[in-house]
């Protein structure tokens, strides 16, 4: 199934379902001689986990990465990585009670339709859990984008009504939001304990920032960075929105508002603003791309609701099982790991293209 596979150059394929023994990837296009270990992967996956604090689900899995191919003597071979993480925690008789019935929010209807099957023990294939392999290989997609400057930052920019009002990248990591503003984390903890004593769930916005991306990647029409960028994190189950720069607010602006400006900093072509995200023409420009994806609730609720079964009766759910009643601050790495796997692969195409140096 070709929906399993990403990027062109720099490729990876994810396998595995959230109730089997295992889950993983393929990543070919992985250049020779990056130094790499388990550690490297491992820091991002541990800020995906689920059971890292008490604002997530409580399944508790350590996903610990094994890498089985592709790495000699600590450094990669150019040969395909295989990475694998395997489930320990798992507790499929906690669906036993909804394998009939369609949860309202899940893919359980739309797999159906689509296979005449579906794994009904976490959503199977359709389960965030499989973020955890996108993670695994945006972790080696950092370390190469590490050797040419180039860093992403992702952050909890708001939950529910709750917004971070500063930017601070140095207290990410210090509160179990992740957010840039401890004050607003504060609220923000608040409001997603008051959503699971609620036996409901809560929404929020990730913002997330390239730094240093070097002009000229992304391509004319179809392969346009921002198009892949979309793409890429609109494939991740729980986003339903993405804006890059002033994004909507652009729609109330002038031209004359809107354009950045061009000024020369040195030998560098800079712009006065940065309201175009650090792209035109699909084209990067050398400004930090700025963007935010909008998440949704968490569709597993403890909630009676209203839905209907697989044999056409009206009938209702209650979602038994460990959930998180909201997952921004474990999209967070998520977002990053899309981002890094599509700047990687579009700068590998960019230097594809580009004619080697010659001497006169």
């Amino acid at each position: 199934m070709a929906g399993n596979i990403y990027g062109d150059i720099f490729k990876v394929t994810t396998f595995g379902e959230s109730h089997g023994p295992a889950i993983g990837c393929i990543v070919d296009g992985v250049p020779p001689g990056l130094e790499l270990s388990e550690s490297d992967i491992q820091y991002d996956l541990d800020r995906r986990k689920p059971g890292q604090s008490k604002i997530t689900t409580q399944r508790q899995e350590a996903d610990a990465v094994e890498i089985l191919s592709g790495v000699f003597e600590g450094k990669t071979t150019g040969c395909s990585l295989a990475l694998l993480i395997r489930n320990k925690d798992h507790r499929s008789k906690d669906y036993s009670n909804i394998k009939d019935i369609f949860r309202p929010g899940h893919a359980d209807y739309t797999f159906l339709k689509k296979y005449g099957l579906r794994d009904y023990r976490g959503g199977g294939r359709s389960s965030g859990r499989e973020t955890a392999a996108r993670v695994a290989a945006g972790a080696v997609a950092k370390k190469i984008l590490q050797v040419h400057g180039i860093n992403i930052i992702a952050y909890t920019k708001s939950v529910g009504d709750v917004e971070a009002k500063k930017i601070d990248y140095s207290v990410i990591e210090q509160n179990i939001v992740r957010a840039p503003d401890l004050k607003a984390a504060d609220k923000m903890i608040e409001v997603i304990e008051a959503a699971r004593k609620n036996t409901d769930s809560i929404g929020g916005v990730v913002e997330a920032v390239i730094h240093k991306c070097p002009p000229g990647l992304g391509d004319p029409v179809f392969g346009k960075l921002n198009a892949k960028l979309s793409y890429g994190l609109m494939s991740i189950g729980t986003i339903r929105g993405i804006e890059f720069g002033l994004g909507f607010d652009a729609t109330k602006m002038h031209g004359s508002e809107h354009n950045d400006k061009f000024y020369m900093d040195g030998d560098r072509v800079r712009t006065m603003s940065n309201n175009a995200s650090g792209m035109l023409g699909g084209i990067s420009n050398g400004e930090d791309i700025i963007l935010r994806v909008a998440v949704k609730p968490p569709s597993s609720i403890a909630q009676t609701q209203q839905t209907v079964s697989i044999d056409g009766k009206d009938t209702t759910c209650e979602v038994k099982g460990r959930h998180d009643p909201c997952i921004c601050p474990r999209v967070v790495p998520v977002v990053e790991s899309m981002i890094a796997l599509t700047v990687v692969d579009c700068l590998m195409l960019h230097k594809a293209i580009q004619l080697p140096d010659t001497d006169d």
